[in-house]
């Protein structure tokens, strides 16, 4: 199994990389750092060190799909908390980009606060996770023209707990914190079965059995100073970090192979 990152540091195809404002990547010899450094949460001043293989603007954007497995090397600048904005490695469909799209994702994605995102019912919407969504399922669509109803009873605990599983369900959310201190070097799996995925750190299941996101997705690495509110019970928030000083996702390795 070769290792990506040569390639993934040069940009060569399908790499691409997305720098924007205080982003940057550095390579050096056997690591390759995504960096954003003293970023601003003025102007609207998103900044973003990001690696992925989708191809803008081709037939074929997403060129990734199940049975496969991601191992990924890493280790970030900062602890849990230390971090200001996302990070993370893993596969998504890009829902930010034009068409938008409903999100599609399985990945390793840390959040800081203002963050909060509880997607999964008794799992904080912020931290470092394993975590998998797929809000294009059919069930999941079914389920929108009822969201302006469902979002004022989830606000009744009673009903947010009875109610929101099978939300859950539909939209093919699974999530687990992970346990593995970020800024010290860690062995990450992501294996993305056709049905059912499993995530590994050093070689100990950290989530198991969570329904699959459908193929096909693209791959993606990033740090940035964003941060969303998204919750069930309706609150909607986006905006910006300052982070003064660099901060960053240090790879060591990244491989891909088929199950």
């Amino acid at each position: 199994m070769t290792n990506l990152l040569d390639d993934m540091a040069r940009g060569a195809p399908p790499w691409r990389h997305l720098l924007i404002r205080q982003g940057r990547c550095e390579a050096a010899p056997g690591a390759l750092r995504l960096i954003v450094e003293d970023a601003t949460a003025r102007g609207l001043a998103y900044s973003d060190a990001q690696i992925d293989d989708y191809r803008a603007g081709s037939g074929l954007r997403f060129i990734r799909r199940p049975p496969l497995r991601l191992r990924v090397r890493a280790r970030f600048s900062h602890p849990e908390g230390g971090l200001r904005g996302t990070a993370g490695f893993g596969f998504w469909n890009y829902p930010i980009a034009w068409p938008l799209r409903l999100p599609r994702a399985i990945w390793f994605f840390y959040a800081s606060a203002p963050n909060d995102m509880p997607l999964a019912l008794g799992v904080p919407g912020r931290g470092w996770k394993a975590a998998v969504i797929d809000a294009t399922r059919p069930r999941a669509l079914a389920l929108l023209p009822l969201a302006p109803v469902l979002a004022p009873l989830f606000n009744l605990p009673v009903l947010y707990r009875g109610l929101y599983p099978p939300v859950q369900r539909a939209l093919g959310v699974a999530e687990a914190l992970v346990r593995a201190p970020m800024e010290e070097w860690h062995e990450y799996v992501i294996e993305w079965g056709p049905r059912a995925s499993r995530f590994l750190v050093d070689g100990r299941v950290v989530l198991s059995d969570a329904p699959s996101p459908r193929g096909p997705l693209c791959f993606v690495t990033w740090v940035d100073n964003q941060y969303l509110v998204a919750t069930p019970l309706g609150r909607v928030r986006w905006g910006l970090l300052d982070a003064p000083g660099a901060q960053w996702l240090e790879l060591a390795g990244v491989w891909l192979e088929a199950l």
